[in-house]
């Protein structure tokens, strides 16, 4: 839904860090919605959200309910987009990157790059700028394409940026996934 709608990206340029949490600073969830669009599996209020099925308090202005959003995982939820001094340039904002990133999440005793798909696969230049990124800082990146079946998400797909060993080590957990979902959970 959004990759046909986003902002093409452009190439990043340096920025002080005093810039860079200056921006940060100013940024806010919304106009994005993508963590509401059902693009990471939650349960609102009772109502599961996940792929293909929005949060239904999502509407066009954003979230019917924001002022009285829960806790969990609506406001304890914060994509790096949104960390005060994101070193994620404006542009890479979810909606408008196709990704929902996270730059130091814990996974198999490592802390990895993470990064969701807005939609069913993150873009190209998103991905090439988050590769880049994960080179230049030595970081994995785990990023996913989502799995269509019968014209309906059902599923997520896993795959490594890093080392031969890194994805050797993602490539061997994958094959051993039947079905794989990212749940929205607080940093």
């Amino acid at each position: 839904m959004f990759a046909d709608t986003m902002m093409s990206p452009e190439q990043p340029t340096q920025t002080s860090q005093e810039e860079k949490v200056n921006v940060a600073e100013k940024r806010h969830c919304l106009p994005c919605t993508a963590c509401c669009q059902g693009w990471l599996r939650a349960t609102i209020h009772g109502h599961s959200v996940g792929a293909g099925k929005a949060c239904p308090y999502s509407c066009s202005t954003g979230c019917a309910i924001y002022a009285e959003r829960p806790e969990d995982p609506c406001r304890s939820f914060i994509c790096s987009w949104l960390v005060e001094g994101s070193p994620l340039p404006e542009w890479m904002r979810p909606d408008q990157s196709g990704a929902i990133v996270w730059l130091s999440l814990p996974w198999q005793g490592q802390l990895v790059i993470s990064a969701n798909p807005v939609g069913r696969a993150i873009p190209a230049p998103t991905l090439e700028w988050l590769k880049q990124y994960a080179q230049e800082h030595r970081r994995p990146l785990i990023y996913y394409e989502r799995i269509v079946t019968d014209g309906s998400f059902s599923g997520l797909k896993r795959f490594g940026f890093g080392s031969a060993e890194f994805r050797q080590q993602v490539t061997r957990l994958a094959a051993e996934e039947a079905h794989l979902d990212i749940e929205m959970h607080s940093g």
